[in-house]
């Protein structure tokens, strides 16, 4: 039974197997894909057919080139630096390190927008957050130091009064001739924090205005070297003592209400030696330090032996001393806005023209900066002189 079975596989292994489904009639499929729809679809399937087989095959063209994943990832706004001038020497300013053009200013009214200021001559301009004024033609000064007017110290060179009696108070100051009329005079402090607003006020404001400097800037001498080339006298700022010390703090070299006269003297040799080629010193803040009898008699002796004039912003009118002496009659920009300074200069102006000399101090404020340099130059066509401050200076007691 066996061999049976045997022979009977070895009979059956070369033929086909026997078809268990229905036969096909290939004549009957041909004449189905002759139809032009199922030939579309037909070749269609073909196509994507081929188009697989390729890609099992030989797998994805784009699979050998070089790639890279980058994770995108916004990176955090850096923290603007803290301005170290500014911040010790104005806690709570009006920010004078920002640009000429802040939207911040803008939105704040603080320049003022395009509000129309109007000249005592009738003529109307419009005052921004830009300065527009133009480049004034230099009138230069002779080059700090000057021979025999200073001396060394321990942080830098020390203003003293010469061995033929020449004085920094008199040969730092820019030469005035006065022709007769009334005389104005302009001082705009706050000067070397900000590198913009300083070149302004320096380039575009008349040689006759007074500049004033922050002993805390970098680059100090370099700041007012250029400044006498461009005709301007200058001034360092002295930092005292105000109401809400230390809240309110000028810095480290403020000038003290209790300080001894030891004291004072050494943080005027510190502030003094910053630079040279200025004429005389002016306040910053300081309304607590003027009321102190050992402290003022301390800072103005300092200024009267090495020759030096203070010229306050009008809190220490009746604190006599220094070498030479004056006050301002008003502040042109306790607000901070195109027509409100022009009103200030305008009354400085017509100060000047009932008292025969009149001055003025502000801060370098783009819009104080903008202001001053345009109401200037009718000043001439309307009868008044402007000045240097130093011509508004008297020796106590003369």
């Amino acid at each position: 039974m066996f061999a049976k079975r045997q022979s009977a596989l070895a009979a059956a292994a070369g033929s086909p197997p026997a078809s268990r489904g229905p036969k096909l009639d290939s004549r009957a499929i041909l004449a189905v894909l002759k139809k032009p729809p199922v030939a579309v679809g037909a070749a269609g399937l073909l196509l994507l057919s081929a188009a697989a087989l390729f890609l099992t095959v030989l797998g994805d063209p784009r699979a050998g080139t070089p790639s890279a994943r980058v994770a995108l990832k916004r990176e955090a706004p850096a923290a603007a630096p803290a301005p170290t001038g500014l911040e010790a020497f104005s806690m709570g300013g009006f920010a004078a390190w920002q640009g000429l053009a802040d939207p911040a200013l803008m939105d704040s009214g603080a320049a003022g927008g395009d509000a129309l200021i109007t000249l005592p001559d009738g003529a109307t301009v419009a005052g921004g957050s830009a300065i527009a004024a133009p480049v004034v033609p230099a009138q230069p000064l002779v080059a700090a130091p000057i021979a025999g007017l200073s001396q060394p110290g321990p942080n830098g060179p020390l203003p003293v009064i010469a061995t033929d009696g020449r004085v920094p108070a008199q040969a730092y100051a820019r030469p005035f001739q006065p022709n007769g009329r009334p005389r104005v005079a302009l001082i705009v402090g706050g000067l070397g924090l900000n590198a913009v607003t300083t070149r302004a006020a320096i380039e575009r404001l008349p040689p006759e205005v007074t500049l004033s400097f922050v002993p805390y800037a970098e680059g100090l001498q370099g700041w007012i070297d250029l400044a006498r080339r461009q005709g301007h006298e200058v001034m360092i700022e002295i930092p005292m003592e105000p109401t809400g010390y230390p809240n309110n703090d000028p810095g480290p070299y403020t000038l003290l209400a209790n300080a001894t006269p030891d004291d004072v003297e050494a943080k005027m040799t510190w502030l003094l030696g910053r630079a040279t080629g200025y004429f005389g010193v002016t306040n910053y803040l300081g309304d607590r330090f003027v009321t102190s009898d050992a402290g003022m008699s301390a800072f103005l002796g300092t200024l009267r032996q090495r020759g030096l004039a203070f010229l306050d912003d009008g809190m220490a009118r009746r604190r006599p001393g220094a070498w030479a002496r004056a006050s301002a009659d008003t502040i042109v920009d306790e607000t901070q806005t195109p027509a409100a300074i022009i009103g200030r200069l305008n009354a400085l102006e017509a100060a000047a023209k009932t008292r025969g000399a009149a001055l003025g101090t502000g801060f370098a404020y783009p819009v104080t900066v903008e202001a001053a340099a345009r109401w200037a130059v009718g000043l001439e066509a309307r009868g008044v002189q402007l000045a240097p401050a130093s011509a508004m200076t008297a020796r106590p007691g003369r």
